[in-house]
């Protein structure tokens, strides 16, 4: 059976049905747990107890004993609309969109989106949670028609929710916490330029079809597919604007060191899509600096802000800071290689634990092992090595760099993207 509080009650039986146990028994009690004190959790715990015993020798036990889990079933449906303006409607009020205007996913739409791909419809790409259903070419082109997406940028989409569904990058949490984050994807290679992404102004920004509909079509995905419907699968307590689109790609034409993809380990010539549990980017503004060192510091002192998940509470996740051109370029200049400026920031984005013992979200347990816990002057890094802060160059002309914080137990994931030959 399942614990869960009053505010997750919806997820929880979305999620048995969703792993075949739709009757799955629930203890339900107050919400919330999370900063109560000690007594209260106690309290907590005594509330759900004869609940728990219910549920595991009861009737519905039983029943259920024995049950095999599967998952959720991924067959697109097909409709059929008097006009068009009945068909957007419904697929509103179904709560199929992410609540802005669509392209229809026609037959002919679809056919062209899987062709692209260079791949069979059927085939399954990954298992999408919270409904853990299976993303098929076929469905995944369902939703790529409709953000708006050309046929070639199937590949990148493909290849980002492989990156996703990889174990290490907890796509589970990152779809049903309560925190902010979405499924930023980084993309680096020759392929920014074949599709024409935007890497200069507002390369975090609108305006520009390739980044827009494939970040939409990833959020459409992990809606459609995975069942991440606010209030339902996905409990964000505010969500963020990136959950509508989060693609962004490398300006490798001014960046000082070495592509991004080959920071990764791969080649020069290879594209890669890098896929991040990202909060939205922290702007970083910094017009008075003019060597490295002072540069470095303003960043390191925008990542140590108390509040983001990073923050001395859970520093197995990593980081990525997306340095401007001109803020990168002054950093290079005082001979800085990227490996540098990974080992600056890690030393000097730090908070003391004395600060961290004053938040309930802060638990020493999650501290590196060298950190004296019984020092409120010993400093705790945000993450756990230096490698874990990536960079990345991005944007135009501007004395301006971006932070994004992630949901911190989550790892960043690279795969090649493989195109149709």
């Amino acid at each position: 059976m399942t614990i869960c509080t009053e505010a997750f009650i919806g997820l929880a039986r979305e999620e048995s049905k969703n792993l075949g146990m739709p009757d799955l028994p629930l203890a339900i009690i107050k919400h919330p747990i999370g900063g109560e004190s000690l007594a209260v959790i106690h309290q907590r715990a005594e509330d759900a107890l004869a609940q728990v015993i219910r549920g595991l020798t009861g009737e519905v036990a039983s029943r259920r004993a024995g049950a095999a889990a599967s998952p959720g079933a991924t067959a697109p449906e097909s409709f059929t609309f008097a006009d068009e303006d009945e068909a957007l409607e419904t697929f509103h009020a179904r709560r199929l969109t992410d609540g802005l205007p669509f392209v229809l996913p026609t037959a002919e739409r679809v056919q062209a989106m899987i062709a692209g791909s260079g791949r069979r419809a059927g085939e399954v790409i990954a298992v999408v949670p919270p409904r853990w259903a299976e993303a098929t070419v076929e469905n995944i082109a369902v939703n790529a028609v409709m953000a708006g997406c050309r046929p070639q940028y199937m590949p990148v989409l493909i290849a980002a929710l492989q990156a996703a569904a990889d174990p290490a990058f907890g796509l589970y949490s990152v779809q049903a916490t309560t925190h902010p984050c979405a499924v930023m994807m980084l993309i680096s290679g020759p392929i920014v330029d074949e599709l024409a992404l935007n890497f200069r102004h507002g390369s975090f920004g609108p305006g520009f079809r390739a980044n827009a509909s494939i970040g939409r079509a990833m959020r459409l995905v992990l809606m459609n597919v995975g069942g991440a419907i606010p209030g339902e699968g996905d409990q964000a307590t505010h969500g963020s604007p990136a959950k509508f689109s989060y693609c962004v790609a490398e300006n490798e034409a001014a960046t000082p060191w070495e592509p991004f993809r080959v920071a990764r380990g791969f080649g020069k010539s290879d594209s890669t899509v890098t896929v991040f549990s990202g909060e939205g980017p922290h702007n970083i503004n910094d017009h008075v600096c003019t060597s490295a060192e002072t540069t470095l510091t303003v960043v390191a002192d925008t990542m140590t802000t108390i509040g983001h998940n990073n923050a001395g509470s859970v520093v197995r996740g990593d980081v990525l800071v997306a340095f401007g051109p001109e803020h990168a370029h002054t950093v290079a200049s005082g001979g800085m290689s990227r490996a540098d400026v990974q080992k600056f920031l890690y030393e000097r984005a730090r908070n003391k634990v004395g600060l961290l013992k004053l938040r309930a979200m802060y638990k020493a347990e999650n501290w590196p092992d060298w950190v004296d816990q019984t020092d409120d002057e010993a400093l705790c890094p945000i993450v756990g090595k230096p490698e874990d802060i990536h960079i990345v160059v991005t944007g135009g002309p501007g004395k301006h760099s971006a932070f994004i914080p992630t949901f911190g137990t989550s790892k960043s994931v690279t795969r090649k993207i493989e195109t149709p030959r």
